[in-house]
């Protein structure tokens, strides 16, 4: 997929949070998600030109098409190794589960929550994150607030939603800024509008200008007709600024310029365009500190911080470990067609006294992995496979400034080599399982670097993890840090 296509599937018009679509993919013991746009076709396959790659060898190089809109649908492109379809039909009393081989070239339709293989990988299609997240009691599309700092926070939050005031959302990696500011967009005036938020730090500073402000008709080489951009396509709307912090000082200043006069001015355009959309901003910097380094804009910090709202990390939240792992493990499961798993209590006792550099994030991913790999119904602390070492807190380190991972994984060399130094051996009976993994991850920074001609901050972004996250594991894995000169950034 292009690279407009990708940012304008990912950032398409949500007037309701509940019908908002991600795709899971569930590959070599590992999760993947994908924003679905809300009507369309999406590509699924191993080659780089698809919508959705998925890097495995029994997927073929256009496998399948997903068909998105009023009807749901996937359709297999001739693919080497099959579609299939996998669903659960009552009869009576008891429920069995049906597996629906795809002709190549048909279409079947599909419901929200269907596993489908493509090869040996299962896909499925998932409410986003915050809509599907519901505890047993808890309204679908609300978010799981149990902790008594949070339930403040919320009561906050639904006080500044119905006022026109920019608010800045802070916490670390993972806390949970996004699932805020879409509920700040649903308690809003703004609530029947979109909602669309861009990753500022996933985009270089021409794209971003471009996406941001919009383009008209020649304004570079590959502009073949005039674009909206998303501050435009969010008329009425909300806008959230994810990693503002990360903002280059050239989109600082027209940010803020559109922040003052309300008009946005297309990249090549002749004259502004009004705009009425409420801004929001999260960052996991502290954006004053870098204020006074110069880094960014006092003006500009000025007008994103019409109130500023700080989000605990979750090893802060211990009492919504529980409620928010029950309602992640439910999920998987039904993705995946089996029944909810049971925590044993030495389990939850695990999950508690993990610090969770990665937060909620990090939280998914674990309990994810956990069901994929678990054989049975309960699910056992070694099937977590936390990494003590990971969990503790680097020295000297400020708990809401510094960057953590973005997933949990376990740090482990790969099996078939030596532990390169600085990663820490396996230990117990998931050593193999551990190798495997970290093999694979291993492999996915190695491409990601090889896709990125050695650009460490556009493969960071790619794999979605924070820069100095994504360094550590460089070094974890002994994997040569690209020279400058051989990279683009």
């Amino acid at each position: 997929m292009s690279k407009e296509r990708d940012v304008a599937g990912a950032m398409s018009p949500r007037n309701d949070a509940q019908n908002a679509l991600e795709l899971a993919v569930f590959a070599g013991g590992r999760v993947s998600r994908h924003p679905l746009p809300a009507e369309g076709r999406v590509s699924l396959g191993r080659s780089k030109e698809n919508d959705v790659q998925i890097d495995d060898s029994s997927v073929s190089r256009r496998h399948a098409l997903l068909h998105l809109g009023p009807r749901l649908a996937i359709e297999d492109l001739g693919s080497a190794n099959g579609t299939r379809l996998r669903r659960e039909r009552s009869a009576g009393p008891t429920t069995k589960l049906l597996e629906l081989q795809l002709e190549p070239g048909k279409t079947m339709e599909l419901s929200v929550g269907d596993a489908v293989n493509l090869g040996s990988t299962l896909i499925v299609v998932l409410p986003r994150e915050g809509g599907a997240s519901a505890a047993p009691g808890q309204a679908p599309g609300e978010p799981i607030v149990r902790d008594a700092a949070m339930q403040r926070l919320y009561a906050l939050a639904e006080r500044v939603a119905g006022a026109p005031i920019t608010v800045l959302l802070l916490g670390e990696t993972g806390a949970g800024k996004e699932v805020l500011a879409e509920h700040i967009h649903r308690r809003s005036p703004r609530a029947q509008g979109p909602f669309l938020r861009l990753n500022c730090a996933a985009l270089s500073e021409s794209l971003l200008e471009s996406e941001l402000f919009g383009h008209e008709k020649g304004a570079f080489t590959s502009a073949g007709q005039a674009k909206p951009g998303l501050l435009e396509t969010a008329e009425k709307g909300t806008v959230l600024l994810d990693e503002v912090g990360e903002l280059p000082p050239g989109i600082q200043v027209k940010l803020l310029r559109v922040l003052e006069d309300r008009k946005v001015m297309r990249v090549g355009g002749l004259s502004p365009r009004p705009i009425d959309v409420r801004f929001l901003s999260a960052t996991n910097r502290d954006l004053a500190a870098e204020v006074k380094r110069g880094a960014f804009r006092e003006d500009l910090f000025f007008r994103l911080n019409g109130i500023a709202l700080t989000i605990p990390p979750l090893r802060a939240r211990v009492s919504e470990i529980a409620p928010l792992a029950r309602a992640m493990a439910d999920r998987t499961a039904s993705a995946l067609g089996r029944p909810a798993p049971a925590f044993a209590p030495e389990t939850l006792a695990a999950l508690e006294a993990h610090r969770w550099p990665g937060n909620i994030r990090e939280l998914r991913n674990v309990i994810e992995r956990a069901v994929v790999l678990s054989g049975g119904d309960t699910l056992l602390p070694e099937h977590l496979l936390l990494d003590a070492a990971a969990a503790q807190p680097p020295p000297g380190a400020l708990p809401a400034a510094s960057p953590s991972p973005v997933e949990a994984r376990p740090s482990a060399a790969p099996a078939e080599a030596a532990p390169p130094a600085g990663a820490p051996s396996p230990a117990g009976g998931a050593g193999g399982l551990r190798g495997e993994l970290d093999a694979i991850e291993r492999r996915r920074i190695v491409d990601a670097l090889e896709q990125c001609a050695g650009n460490q901050t556009q493969a960071a972004a790619l794999l979605g993890m924070p820069r100095r996250t994504f360094v550590a594991r460089l070094n974890a894995y002994g994997i040569p840090r690209p020279r400058k000169g051989k990279s683009r950034g």
